[in-house]
């Protein structure tokens, strides 16, 4: 299990060893000043997304950042631990799963409300691949130039190197859980990708 505390300070020490301000690692990470000093203060634990935008910002792999902090083969990520992001138009997501070094693997639960579009997201690298699974309500899932309504129970897979978008276009909340293998270019990144 990875020890915020251990990994903050772990981060704190790469940062100081490169002469690297807060903010300028903030900036080349893409991610914000705050987001980053809770991180390396042991107060936050970041996502997968975010620690391996912090490795590149670094010039390192994330597998390389975490080679140090020795982490056990399971990793428990409390209710309370968990990322809520609330989004512009009022839908909201929740990132469920623990950090694991060198896993771009991600579950997240979203909610929409009535009439919500979560908008488009770009295609990713090739390799990448999404599991959507309705929990209530109906969701419309587009895939390239194609549309999907998925009920409660219904499940969907695509692979995610092509565009795709999330609606509700109904008068009832939408509940959906995606599954994420994300392959990144390793880069930096100057703007968090959205996860619907």
């Amino acid at each position: 299990m990875i020890d915020p505390v251990s990994l903050g300070r772990h981060l704190h020490e790469l940062r100081a060893a490169r002469g690297l301000a807060l903010s300028a690692l903030a900036g080349q990470a893409g991610v914000s000043v705050s987001m980053l000093s809770a991180i390396e203060r042991g107060e936050k634990t970041p996502t997968v997304v975010v620690l391996s935008r912090i490795a590149d910002g670094l010039g390192l792999s994330l597998s390389r950042l975490l080679a140090d902090l020795e982490p056990g083969r399971v990793i428990v990520r409390r209710a309370a631990e968990q990322d809520h992001i609330a989004e512009p138009g009022g839908w909201h997501r929740t990132v469920l799963t623990p950090v694991v070094p060198g896993v771009n693997f991600e579950w997240i639960r979203t909610t929409l409300p009535p009439g919500c579009d979560a908008g488009a997201f770009p295609a990713y690298a090739p390799g990448s691949h999404e599991f959507v699974a309705v929990e209530s309500g109906e969701l419309c899932l587009g895939v390239g130039d194609a549309e999907y309504l998925l009920a409660a129970g219904d499940s969907a897979y695509f692979p995610a190197d092509v565009g795709h978008s999330y609606a509700n276009r109904t008068g009832n909340p939408s509940v959906y859980h995606i599954a994420a293998l994300i392959m990144r270019p390793r880069e930096n990144r100057m703007t968090a990708p959205r996860r619907a």
